[in-house]
């Protein structure tokens, strides 16, 4: 059961890793655009979205690791 919930854990990573990538793809699109405030906005709140996103695969990796590695018991 623990190697099921580690694998779940680890894909949920890849997932949040993904979405983070995809959020400072949208950043660097937006750059394009003409510059007033709501686009700084913007930025601002997709930046602090993409490192909350980074925060949260980290440690679902490093738990998901954690279970993998621990010897069954």
């Amino acid at each position: 059961m623990n190697k099921l919930f580690a694998l779940l854990q680890l894909l949920a990573a890849l997932l949040a890793a993904a979405l983070a990538a995809l959020t400072i793809g949208q950043m660097v699109e937006m750059v394009r655009m003409s510059d007033t405030i709501s686009v700084v906005h913007l930025l601002v709140g997709q930046l602090v979205l993409a490192a909350c996103l980074l925060a949260i695969a980290r440690s679902l990796l490093r738990r998901a690791l954690t279970r993998l590695r621990t010897p069954k018991s």
